[in-house]
């Protein structure tokens, strides 16, 4: 008999498939690491370290948690699936897809790293980065042990989403402990005054200074006005450029200790519980949360919401990942909305001044300085009206008159040329700051409130405008400490009619002391502080902290303001058709042709490119409808590809309907010659 025909039976794929989904999930382990490093890690770390963005855009615990699952998941899911779908061509162009991610995650990696320890930028830190990518790309193909590493880093960003939720000084935001705080007590018989609070931000008192070391009044007329009845503290220093450590200090009285976030919860201690014993708290706050709910709620929010979030996120994510130096600092993005834009109506008084078109753009005043301005008036009981409004604060957009410009994002602050034109943005945005002084003033007193309350004006911080250390850092104040630590501080005591200017060493953990003082309020807890009803401090030293805890001093006495930037003698003058010949590009020259000054908005700053053949430091003469607005610098290409930008200050050069923009090279005899627009 014959024997049965051996058949051979297929062998069983079951190693095949364990062994191509263990390599799937190792795959995406290692995608995981990588782009929780590129992008989960630095933009958590920032977050983290920036409470004040969610206290700004008023985000709940929910929407924190959304955004973070967002950063954690969002950018990971596209990268991972890219893979698995290479697989439909073949097991050889997955594995040359999963390599090219590899390397493309390394050398975004790379650019992060080399920011921070290279001093390399732009093409030539795209070229290192680029290399670096290769490089790993090569060894990871070769070699098991980057992508065994890799694999175990996949635990990366559950570590940075724990760290954010429970280390971070955001963690308190999101995680709330506590709510109380010290409530202050009535000095003997003392009479409780309606106290006016207005923290302005990012002002240097030397802004505000003319050459004779005086409030320059024609400039600032309502600043001016305000020193003028009231106590001047000239020596007054904030004692952080940071507001979330610089606010905390003010109405706490203490120096900043810790790096947390500037919450109830963190800092139970301050103004706000101190006085809502005794009196009526309207508190509206900007980057702080140091109100607790139970106290007051904010009548107006700014721009809020999850898409806000996610979408301001985005722009954080493109100044870290950038190969070019950016100062990452999401208070950068703050901005007031308008009254308009809050959808506030348009029922209070017009002011008599006629220089100030405020019936016409009453619709750009900040809506919660409306709201402020409409609970200035007697009450039943002792009221506290606080508000801290982020004005003169960057991003600059008004003229002096308050009208509003558009301006690129990321326009630069800092170099030949860039500095000038933001000092000058600065003043501009200051001058409209000086308006809504006016307006405060005024209704004050046709309130009756201005006699009977104690009214105080100051900033937290200043900021530096000196050429290579612009800003509020440590290199700023090393650099010119008298713009960034020296603020406006006017204090206007019940009754005071006539100015007085005060020089003791004031630092503003005085400022809270002194308030309680004036309010008949004692504070139940130690303040580093000093009232200004004591003797003035026997010592000048002057205490910053960049990092909390760690005190820099610097001796005291009032700053000597900058040189005024001074107009070149061509401004405001006529110029007629002259002799053409070169070109220049400007951005959104078709805003020139369909202009209404009557919405509030112009195109009043000016930006562009012109050819190689222009050397850098040339003079262009920007004219409007005949006559010359500003005269500014070629400088060396930014960025963004411009290589001029001009403010047109004075509203008065536009006119309803088409605009006629002219730029003219300024040749060292003065002649002028047209450039062609495009």
């Amino acid at each position: 008999m014959a024997e049965p025909p051996i058949t051979h039976r297929p062998a069983s794929t079951t190693g095949r498939w364990e062994r191509g989904w263990r390599g799937e999930a190792g795959r995406l382990l290692e995608v995981v690491a990588l782009v929780g490093l590129v992008v989960t890690q630095p933009l958590l770390d920032v977050l983290g370290r920036s409470p004040d963005f969610f206290l700004f855009h008023r985000a709940d615990r929910a929407q924190i948690l959304l955004l973070v699952t967002l950063v954690a998941i969002a950018p990971t899911v596209p990268v991972a699936l890219l893979g698995p779908l290479s697989r439909l061509a073949g097991r050889t162009a997955r594995a040359l897809t999963h390599t090219a991610l590899v390397g493309l995650l390394l050398a975004a990696l790379a650019v992060q790293v080399g920011r921070h320890t290279t001093s390399l930028r732009g093409v030539p830190l795209l070229v290192l980065a680029g290399l670096a990518g290769l490089g790993g790309a090569a060894a990871h193909r070769r070699w098991r042990s980057p992508g065994r590493a890799l694999r175990l880093a996949a635990a990366g960003p559950v570590a940075f989403v724990a760290l954010f939720l429970f280390v971070s000084p955001t963690s308190a935001v999101v995680l709330p402990r506590g709510a109380g705080g010290a409530v202050g007590t009535a000095q003997g018989a003392a009479v409780h005054p309606p106290v006016v609070m207005l923290i302005l931000d990012e002002l240097p008192l030397v802004s505000l200074l003319g050459g004779d070391g005086r409030i320059d009044a024609a400039r600032f007329p309502h600043f001016a006005e305000l020193a003028g009845g009231s106590t001047w503290y000239r020596n007054a220093t904030g004692v952080s450029g940071w507001t979330p450590n610089a606010l905390p200090a003010m109405l706490t009285g203490r120096y900043p200790a810790r790096s947390v976030a500037p919450h109830y919860s963190q800092y139970p201690d301050n103004l706000f519980t101190a006085f809502g014993g005794l009196y009526d708290i309207q508190a509206q706050e900007s980057i702080t949360r140091l109100c607790p709910p139970s106290r007051c709620e904010q009548p107006v929010a700014p721009e809020r919401g999850l898409g806000v979030l996610v979408r301001e996120t985005g722009k954080l994510l493109g100044q870290v990942a950038g190969p070019t130096n950016t100062r990452v600092d999401p208070e950068d993005s703050y901005r007031e909305q308008t009254r308009v834009e809050a959808g506030l109506d348009a029922a209070e008084p017009v002011p008599a001044d006629p220089k100030f078109r405020w019936d016409s753009l009453d619709d750009n005043q900040p809506a919660r300085f409306t709201s402020f301005l409409a609970g200035l008036k007697p009450q039943p009981r002792p009221a506290l009206h606080f508000l801290h409004l982020l004005m003169p604060h960057s991003p600059w957009t008004y003229l002096p008159s308050g009208a509003r410009y558009d301006a690129p994002e990321d326009l630069p602050n800092d170099g030949a040329g860039w500095v000038e034109l933001a000092r000058q943005r600065h003043l501009a945005q200051l001058g409209y700051t000086d308006r809504l002084i006016g307006e405060t003033l005024r209704t004050l007193r046709a309130s009756g409130l201005y006699d009977q309350a104690l009214v105080v004006v100051t900033a937290d911080h200043g900021v530096s405008f000196h050429p290579g250390a612009q800003g509020r850092g440590m290199d700023a104040i090393r650099a010119a400490a008298g713009e960034v630590a020296w603020v406006p501080m006017f204090v206007k005591e019940p009754g005071q009619q006539t100015g007085r200017v005060d020089d003791r060493n004031w630092e503003h953990v005085d400022l809270l002391p002194t308030v309680a003082d004036e309010a008949g309020i004692r504070l139940p807890w130690h303040v580093d502080g000093r009232s200004a009803r004591q003797a003035p401090r026997a010592d000048a030293t002057k205490h910053f902290y960049d990092t909390p805890g760690q005190a820099v001093t610097f001796p005291g006495g009032v700053p000597t303001p900058p040189p005024l930037p001074t107009p070149h003698p061509l401004v405001g003058t006529e110029v007629r058709a002259g002799p053409t010949g070169g070109s220049a590009r400007v951005a959104d020259l078709a805003a020139f042709r369909a202009t209404d000054p009557d919405t509030g908005t112009l195109p009043a700053l000016v930006w562009g490119d012109v050819p190689d053949a222009i050397p850098d430091g040339t003079l262009l003469a920007v004219a409007v409808n005949g006559r010359i607005g500003a005269v500014v610098p070629v400088v060396p290409t930014d960025p963004g590809g411009r290589r001029f930008a001009a403010l047109l200050t004075d509203d008065r050069l536009f006119r309803a309907g088409t605009n006629q923009l002219d730029v003219y090279q300024v040749a060292a005899d003065g002649t002028l010659r047209r450039l062609t627009l495009s």
